[in-house]
């Protein structure tokens, strides 16, 4: 396996693996801090728009490969 070959397969699981790990947190967070549907829910919103502007801005780029 190339150095190009591992970056291109270990860049996405990589960026995947912290994204999880940043749900599992802001999980965490709500349930320690006992915010309930509605508190849950506006926090995941906010991670998700910071995950979706990060794709977004990927894809106009143009440094997503298969879009």
């Amino acid at each position: 396996m190339s150095y190009e070959e591992f970056e291109a397969l270990a860049l996405p699981l990589t960026i995947f693996a912290l994204v999880a790990f940043m749900g599992f947190i802001v999980w965490d967070l709500a349930k320690q801090s006992k915010a309930g549907r509605w508190g849950t829910a506006v926090l995941f919103f906010a991670l998700g728009l910071g995950v979706v502007g990060f794709v977004i801005k990927a894809i106009i780029l143009g440094n997503v490969e298969g879009f």
